[in-house]
């Protein structure tokens, strides 16, 4: 065979998740009339905007060797924060969303010094600021905070024409896209995203080779964190309200949507254009389900489990084959 038209075993993952959403788009186009078409395919974007910004701070974790447990919780803190100060200060959009963002900053990079100063798992560490995050939304309120904002109302039904399609894209969906975009250049075009894999391929090994392995742990969960504050800024557009039970379960959604799209759990291995398809696919099943009509919605749950363990099977046949 030749050397050239051998595939990477590394692209085998990727490929597969791609494979996926083209096999199921093929099928919802065939069996339900109206499926194919621009708007229906933008919808999957549009309607998981949020699930794709945090799925890219999600996978830098992964890709590391760790896990972040804690994204839910801060798209939620961020959603409370923003509503509580543009309607109870009358603060204005341009004050409020910086300072999310930030606060999202700051949680994610001191978890990742708590990790990396004190050798803890990540697993305790960022399950302490799941709980940390949401037991601080209902210091704030217990109820939910409608958002009357006018900045925030402009910004959530603002719709931009897709040039050359009778479609339309949203402004959040336009952020994903931009997020994507920056996390595909940090992972393969900078030196902070080669240690990454490195660090999640062998850490002593990036250790020896004199990687920043410790400074490249605390800017992953700080990565992460600002993630998940854009996404709860998004979230924030989408529904328009703060509520310390927004986003329950979103990490869960997040993990699946990295694993599904195609990056190792044990780390090293991954693409961020892997995880958009990810959250596609999770995005495509629900849309076939609304399309179908008489399944319900946990048929969506199902099929992310049988999903899942595919994957991770794959997974560990990539593994033993490395």
């Amino acid at each position: 065979m030749n050397p050239m038209l051998k595939l990477d075993p590394r692209y085998v993952p990727l490929l597969g998740t791609i494979g996926v959403f083209l096999l199921t788009a093929g099928y919802g186009s065939v069996a339900y009339p109206g499926f194919f078409s621009a708007q229906v395919f933008l919808n999957l974007l549009i309607d998981n905007a949020f699930l794709c910004i945090v799925g890219v701070g999600m996978t830098f974790v992964i890709l590391s060797g760790g896990i972040d447990l804690s994204v839910g919780s801060v798209i939620a803190l961020t959603t409370m924060v923003s509503a509580s100060l543009v309607e109870q200060h009358q603060w204005s959009a341009a004050q409020a969303i910086p300072l999310v963002l930030l606060m999202g900053t700051a949680f994610g990079a001191v978890m990742g010094w708590l990790i990396q100063r004190f050798r803890l798992q990540p697993f305790i560490v960022t399950l302490a600021g799941m709980f940390l995050a949401r037991g601080l939304c209902y210091l704030i309120s217990i109820d939910s905070i409608s958002i009357t904002n006018e900045t925030y109302a402009t910004l959530s039904q603002a719709r931009v024409p897709v040039w050359g399609l009778d479609a339309s894209i949203t402004v959040s969906a336009l952020l994903a896209l931009a997020v994507v975009a920056l996390g595909i250049w940090l992972a393969h075009a900078t030196e902070f995203g080669r240690t990454v894999y490195a660090v999640g391929g062998n850490e002593a090994s990036a250790l020896l080779m004199g990687l920043p392995v410790a400074r490249t742990t605390v800017l992953v969960y700080t990565f992460s964190g600002f993630c998940s504050a854009l996404a709860g800024v998004v979230f924030t557009f989408y529904t328009l309200s703060g509520y310390g039970l927004h986003a329950v379960g979103m990490e869960l959604d997040a993990i699946a949507a990295v694993v599904i799209g195609g990056t190792l759990l044990s780390g090293g291995v991954g693409y961020v254009a892997g995880t958009l398809f990810g959250v596609l696919i999770l995005g495509i099943l629900q849309t076939l389900i609304a399309f179908d009509g008489s399944l319900s919605s946990w048929w969506t749950r199902i099929v992310i489990g049988a999903l899942l363990l595919l994957f991770c099977l794959l997974q560990r046949g990539f593994e033993s084959r490395r």
